[in-house]
């Protein structure tokens, strides 16, 4: 699939692969340097515009790494980049840490993936069809 993209800072590479062929997600990357302080959450800018094809959206989620190793984490995971937004593509960082975070400019902070999207038509209905699960849910299915 190829998706257009806009470089507006043009010192940072375009988004790759670190794995091509085998990584589900593009690493996103800042496009600015920051202090990401214990606790505290911000948007960090890519840097980059894209036009997700009609059909598709765009689905942002935390790089494991820095989840793992530092706490810090993509707030509002996944984030949604609709394919009819045309904005920079933005980043809410958080940092669940109680240690501060540096972000420089060119760091991979995220990962997109792209998936395909299915539009619902809804069918409003007086009675749903019985399944075997019924309305249990939220931790009724065990352990």
């Amino acid at each position: 699939m190829k998706v257009e993209i806009k470089q507006i800072d043009k010192s940072i590479d375009l988004p790759e692969y670190q794995h091509p062929g085998e990584d589900a997600g593009i690493d996103l990357m800042a496009a600015e340097n920051c202090n990401l302080t214990g606790g505290n959450f911000r948007m960090i800018k890519t840097g980059i515009k894209i036009a997700i094809p009609e059909g598709y959206g765009g689905f942002v989620y935390p790089r494991s790494g820095l989840a793992k190793d530092y706490g810090v984490t993509v707030l509002n995971s996944p984030g949604v980049i609709d394919s009819g937004y045309r904005g920079e593509v933005g980043v809410i960082l958080i940092n669940h840490s109680l240690e501060d975070f540096e972000i420089r400019k060119g760091d991979r902070i995220a990962q997109l993936i792209i998936h395909q999207i299915e539009q619902v038509e809804w069918n409003p209905v007086d009675k749903l069809p019985e399944s075997e699960r019924k309305s249990t849910g939220f931790g009724d299915s065990g352990i």
